[in-house]
């Protein structure tokens, strides 16, 4: 005692042996939690890569979204670790979306693109309200100013948030898919019609979530594994090595099957988005058709200089816009046969047609123009304002990637200048256009257009029938055949306009008369007629014979306003035609005819009464419009059946399988139940039993009897035990005892096994019932039984009774008998 007593506060005073540092986040759980996260965050970056068309492939919405993912499971981790409420984890993602904002999802305001300035804060406020309603309304891509990115990268906080929270606070298995489908949904629902990478988001969500979620619920399950579920660790080993080919399996086949029949459903179908379904908030009537003031440029502008432009390649025009709509008084812009006018977000980048063409840069200076269409030139890929108003001409910019045209609502006036890269598309003559026929475009209807249109039309087309011919045959005719004046003084007088009545007055008239104005509308509204998807545009280009070298600035004026037809071939895009005559072809007036002399009136008697006229009878319906309308019939039920099976397409790979294997087993059911004789149908019944079990995780053996295999199901369904019990004895009964089985009696049996069926399933739980009704065990089970070979006695067994057969009588005492050298016997 008295030796003891000192050494204990030594002993208590003693240093503890150090731990490595870091150890304690070594742990099997934080191990655990790492990897869920890592996956967690590789199954959101695939809802992350859809926002990519919106932002035309600038890599700033990928930080922005990768961010919020990173962000979102960090704050999932620490309110797990620190147990925070629902309070505290609201507060804490919004301080972390305020604080953090500013660098990923308001860099431009930002100071040096990472600190938070009231202009960033201001942006990110705002954004919750306002920048949804931008992402779907601005022209793609959209930029990064003015809250863009605050769309990816909120969602991607809150997906991440939600995601982590489920998975390491709630105990379903299922729970954390939920917001990584709602974060790849709301990709595509804000993103635009270009799918970005779809075989890899696709591979990277279905398999990788497949994955992330079958290895949760082998987790589950082996925490709280059922008594009935262990059968030993060597099967249970092999029954997860066999789930696991099995699923891998499934995916390649999945795989294989999405690619090879992608192409044969088309890739033609346009994808539906949210800002397909958004109005664009432009009202294109507030701003008057540019057509309408083709005379004024002409007669009252004709020596005023309206703009200058600067690197205007040689033989190239200005293009003001293109109109596609017609209503029988004016051509005006729709923006519905094209791309549609949308706000520009990032006006340095604009989306734009073919990429073939001729590149230049050209720089506007706006003299005595003024109006909200903006002259331009070709494709647009970039415009940057310039000027004292440059900020209002950004901040109200729409674009219409289909047809080139920009409209900025503040208008353009002396003063402004701008700068714009455009790409001036490729030219194709005639023996090239020769091989292209039109393009399948949807044009506004037109509306109250003359009779005398399609008349004309089908006129001057003729028998022509290769696409190129005809619309050259409306372009030649009205160069050729028509006058031109516009309207000035010393001139052939000439009407400005072209509603219904100016173009019924051209082309009705001896000679055809007037200018661009009129032949462009004319021969647009004629290729309607016939089909040929066409519009007008309007713009400027000097004659570039009468100047002197190529200048430096080019100067436009009044008179070098001018207006074309556009057609549309497949493959090649809008080509130019120019139906206006040469300026010098001028009208010649008519000869003056002798005047006659008037001759006295006299009565002339009344005509003699006339037969009625014989009117010819109703004609059938002609076969050939029979023939088009089934034809449009088919049309419309193939597109429809198309997009159905295009529509279809995941669900069969995703459930084909599962359909495939419940067709299966209810095909062996009924096989069982109704192939061989009354005997062979007990015993199918009793195997009905085994792969129910088997199903439900408990195998058989195949090598013992079947009360001895009852005993064992009674052991792992201990409320079903009796039941089972009794059915393998009626089962050995009815195969080995005297006499063959009623017809009721193996009706009765079936319902029994039927009930018994049920009460094994009701044990398990509602996913274990899933698990089960798609699971392969009973088939294996049943190929194993099937092709395992008969005992020696059972064979003999067998030959026995058939001898017994034959002779009238005791086929029942030879199984008897075999029994008794094999208890068990051959199942069925």
């Amino acid at each position: 005692m008295s030796t003891e007593t000192p050494l204990r506060p030594r002993e208590r005073n003693r240093p503890r042996p150090v731990r490595p540092a870091g150890t304690e986040l070594l742990t099997p759980e934080a191990t655990r939690r790492s990897l869920e996260a890592a996956a967690l965050a590789l199954l959101l970056t695939a809802g992350v890569l859809g926002f990519g068309p919106s932002f035309g492939g600038d890599a700033r919405y990928l930080v922005a979204g990768l961010g919020g993912v990173v962000l979102g499971l960090g704050l999932a981790a620490a309110a797990v670790a620190r147990r925070w409420g629902g309070w505290a984890i609201a507060g804490a993602a919004g301080g972390t979306y305020l604080v953090f904002g500013s660098a990923l999802a308001a860099p431009v305001e930002a100071a040096a693109g990472v600190l938070p300035t009231p202009g960033s804060l201001r942006v990110l406020v705002l954004g919750l309200v306002f920048a949804w309603k931008d992402l779907l309304t601005v022209a793609p891509p959209v930029g990064t100013a003015g809250g863009m990115l605050v769309v990816p990268f909120l969602l991607s906080l809150l997906a991440a948030l939600a995601a982590g929270l489920l998975a390491w606070r709630v105990r379903g298995a299922y729970w954390p898919a939920l917001p990584i489908l709602a974060l790849f949904a709301a990709g595509i629902a804000f993103g635009t019609k270009d799918v970005p990478l779809p075989g890899l988001r696709a591979l990277l969500l279905a398999a990788g979530l497949l994955v992330f979620l079958s290895y949760r619920r082998a987790r589950a399950q082996s925490a709280s594994a059922a008594p009935q579920a262990a059968l030993g660790s060597a099967p249970a080993r092999a029954a997860r090595l066999r789930r696991r080919v099995y699923g891998a399996a499934v995916l390649a086949a999945a795989a294989a099957l999405s690619l090879a029949a992608a192409p044969l459903l088309g890739t033609d179908l346009d994808r539906k988005v949210l800002r397909d379904t958004v109005e664009p908030p432009v009202d294109l009537f507030n701003f008057p058709s540019p057509l309408t003031d083709f005379r004024r440029y002409v007669k009252d502008n004709a020596e005023t200089t309206l703009f200058t432009v600067q690197g205007l390649p040689e033989g190239q025009r200005v293009r003001l816009a293109a109109m596609d709509a017609y209503d029988g008084v004016v051509y005006n812009v729709s923006g519905q046969a094209a791309g549609g006018f949308a706000r520009v977000g990032d006006a340095g980048t604009l989306g734009g047609g073919s990429a073939d063409g001729e590149a230049a840069t050209l720089q506007f200076e706006i003299r005595d123009y003024n109006g909200a269409w903006l002259p331009s030139g070709g494709d647009v890929r970039a415009l940057r304002p310039g000027g004292d108003r440059a900020r209002d001409i950004a901040a109200g910019l729409y674009h219409d990637a289909g047809t080139g045209t920009m409209l900025a609502t503040a208008g353009v006036q002396s003063g402004d200048s701008y700068e714009t890269a455009v790409v001036f598309p490729e030219e194709y003559d005639d023996a090239q256009l020769a091989q292209y026929g039109f393009a399948q475009t949807a044009m506004p209807r037109l509306q109250q257009d003359p009779p005398i249109i399609g008349a004309k039309a089908a006129e001057f087309a003729g028998e022509e029938t290769t696409p190129i011919q005809r619309v050259r045959q409306l372009q030649q005719i009205l160069a050729t055949e028509g006058y031109f004046s516009n309207g000035k003084d010393g001139q052939t007088p000439s009407l400005p306009g072209h509603g219904a009545a100016r173009m019924v007055s051209l082309l009705d008239a001896e000679q055809m008369v007037g200018d661009d104005e009129q032949y462009a509308v004319a021969m647009a509204l004629m290729a309607r007629k016939l089909g040929i998807p066409a519009r007008v545009v309007m713009g400027f280009y000097p004659d570039w014979e009468e100047l002197e070298g190529m200048p430096e600035k080019v100067e436009i004026t009044g008179d070098d306003v001018h207006a074309w037809v556009e057609v549309e071939f497949e493959r090649v895009g809008w080509v130019p035609f120019f139906p206006t005559p040469d300026e010098d072809n001028e009208p010649v007036p008519p000869q003056q005819q002798p005047k006659s002399t008037p001759k006295p009136q006299v009565l002339q008697p009344p005509p003699p009464p006339q037969e009625p006229a014989e009117l010819p009878p109703d004609t059938a319906a002609d076969p050939q419009d029979a023939d088009e309308k089934d034809e449009d019939l088919w049309k419309s039920v193939s597109g429809i059946l198309r997009m159905l099976g295009l529509a279809s397409l995941p669900l069969v790979l995703l459930f084909g399988p599962l359909l495939l294997i419940l067709a299966i087993k209810r095909r062996l059911r009924i096989k069982r139940r109704t192939s061989g004789g009354t005997a062979q149908r007990v015993a199918g019944g009793w195997r009905e039993v085994l792969g129910a079990a088997a199903d439900l995780g408990v195998m058989v053996s195949g090598r013992r009897t079947r009360r001895q295999d009852a005993a064992a199901l009674g052991r792992a369904f201990p409320l079903g035990a009796e039941a089972t019990a009794a059915l393998a004895r009626r089962a050995d009964a009815g195969v080995f005892g005297p006499g063959d089985p009623t017809e009721e009696e193996v009706g009765a049996y079936w319902e029994d096994v039927e009930k018994v069926r049920v009460s094994l399933t009701g044990t398990a739980g509602f996913w274990q019932r899933q698990r089960a009704r798609y699971s392969l065990r009973s088939l294996r089970l049943e190929s194993r039984l099937a092709s395992r070979p008969r005992p020696h006695g059972a064979r003999r067994g067998w030959f026995a009774g058939l001898f017994g057969r034959l002779r009238g009588g005791a086929s029942k005492v030879t199984r008897r008998t075999g029994a008794a050298q094999d208890p068990r016997g051959p199942l069925g």
